[in-house]
């Protein structure tokens, strides 16, 4: 898994299809934030800065406030990987995102979602 071009993508560019994609299954914005504030410990304010500066996925998880120590719950196959055996941790951390976003989309409940 070498695809690191998307370490230096800006989150801003990916972060309208996790939108779309939450949308189109009939789940919300507000669920797709959620998510993103569970898995990094950012807020509202922070992820708009996000946002407005175009930060990329690379300093997004490396300055993300705390990532969720339950992230190690998050199972699975996304993109033809499983996220469990992905040795580099910003691509385990991008996948553990996509994994997030595709189960609110497939309509899990967000206490499933969230390993609460």
């Amino acid at each position: 898994m070498q695809n690191t071009r998307i370490f230096i993508t800006a989150f801003a560019s990916v972060y309208p299809h996790y939108i779309q994609k939450a949308e189109k299954k009939g789940r919300t914005k507000e669920e797709v934030h959620e998510i993103i504030y569970w898995l990094t410990g950012y807020n509202e304010k922070n992820l708009q800065e996000i946002l407005d500066n175009r930060t990329d996925f690379k300093t997004f998880f490396e300055k993300a406030p705390q990532i969720n120590p339950n992230v190690s719950l998050i199972k699975g196959v996304i993109c033809g990987y499983r996220v469990e055996d992905i040795e580099d941790d910003l691509m385990r951390n991008i996948r553990y995102l996509d994994k997030l976003i595709d189960e609110l989309a497939k309509g899990k409940s967000m206490e499933k979602i969230l390993r609460v």
